[in-house]
């Protein structure tokens, strides 16, 4: 598959979490490349709903790749809680299948 970027051209909420799931069958890496905790995308996927914010949406498919690229702003706290959840539904989270970019951003408490 050749690279495919999807962004959204006005304030959220344009679908394209479901666009992103629908490619992601046919992707071997899914890049979350920027945002943060605050935008949140929700997948059914079989009957299963998952419902993500830093995580890419790639994460919940076996065999991809997901990556948090160095446009995302990481809350530390937001994000385990996020592997927590959803984790708990299943979903194995670990090296094999994600990645965090080395010059991510985090915010901390104190900013």
């Amino acid at each position: 598959m050749t690279n495919v970027v999807v962004i959204g051209a006005q304030w959220g909420d344009e679908g394209k979490g479901k666009l992103v799931d629908w490619l992601s069958e046919r992707a071997d890496v899914v890049v979350r490349f920027q945002g943060g905790a605050n935008a949140g995308h929700t997948l059914v996927i079989d009957g299963v709903t998952y419902k993500l914010s830093l995580l890419p949406s790639g994460i919940v498919r076996e065999g991809k790749m997901a990556v948090i690229g160095n446009g995302v702003v990481l809350d530390p706290w937001s994000f385990a809680e996020e592997m927590e959840g959803i984790r708990k539904q299943g979903v194995n989270v670990s090296r094999d299948n994600l990645r965090i970019a080395e010059n991510a951003i985090l915010i901390l408490p104190l900013h």
